[in-house]
């Protein structure tokens, strides 16, 4: 069995991403193609969106080699199962990209494990997964899992054998990414209530594995850039 390690802090900065979003919203508002009132509750909504839909879908997908070539074939679909319509259940009934998206399923094997970035800016299936961690935004993991992945998931304290791939696949404006690990040693018999639990939001983006008792993510705080980006006004 592989050591287990203590979770790496990550490294805070403000993005170019970030910025541009403020300035970008309140121009939409400015030009009357939505109220700010219309954003806050859009961001009402979206803050009671959580990454349980998308841990169901794993745990049926589990269960049912039927429903899991579905997933796999056809996440969109699949979502249906576990309450999610991306199209139709927006109480705004308008929304970002990462609502009307194409939603892909990722599966493991023993040999091969999935990671899920996203390199331009923080791309992220929140219907299904809701909001992103902060680590997850950051500059310091979109750079390097790309670069050295087994070394950052590693930090995450995933340490994985030399003979597995790890594929890292990075969403965009149309695709977004959701990973269905291995079925962990130990689950033989459990219910899918049971199993939702112990799929955290870290092991559906793939920086972590299912185990028995596991049920939380591991804290990761993230510590102010010694030299951050610097920008102008």
């Amino acid at each position: 069995m592989a050591e287990k390690h203590k979770p790496a802090p990550m490294v805070d900065e403000v993005s170019d991403f970030e910025i541009l979003e403020v300035a970008v919203r309140e121009l939409a508002i400015e030009k009357g193609l939505f109220t700010a009132e219309d954003h806050q509750r859009w961001t009402e909504y979206m803050e009671t969106l959580s990454p349980i839909p998308a841990a169901r879908l794993v745990a049926k997908a589990w269960l049912d080699p039927e429903y899991k070539k579905l997933a796999v074939e056809d996440g969109i679909k699949a979502s249906l199962a576990v309450g999610i319509d991306w199209v139709n259940s927006m109480p705004t009934h308008f929304g970002t990209p990462s609502d009307y998206c194409n939603l892909r399923v990722m599966e493991d094997t023993p040999t091969l494990k999935h990671v899920v970035v996203c390199t331009l800016c923080s791309c992220y299936p929140r219907p299904i997964l809701g909001q992103s961690p902060e680590w997850y935004r950051t500059p310091n993991y979109r750079r390097r899992i790309v670069r050295w992945p087994r070394q950052v998931l590693s930090e995450f304290g995933l340490q994985l054998p030399a003979d597995v791939e790890i594929r890292v696949v990075d969403s965009n404006q149309k695709t977004r990414y959701i990973v269905l690990p291995v079925r962990p040693e130990g689950t033989e018999g459990w219910t899918e209530d049971q199993l939702t639990e112990i799929v955290t939001r870290d092991c559906l983006i793939g920086v972590a594995a299912p185990r028995p008792g596991k049920t939380q993510n591991d804290k990761r705080p993230v510590h102010p850039a010694v030299h951050p980006v610097q920008h102008g006004h």
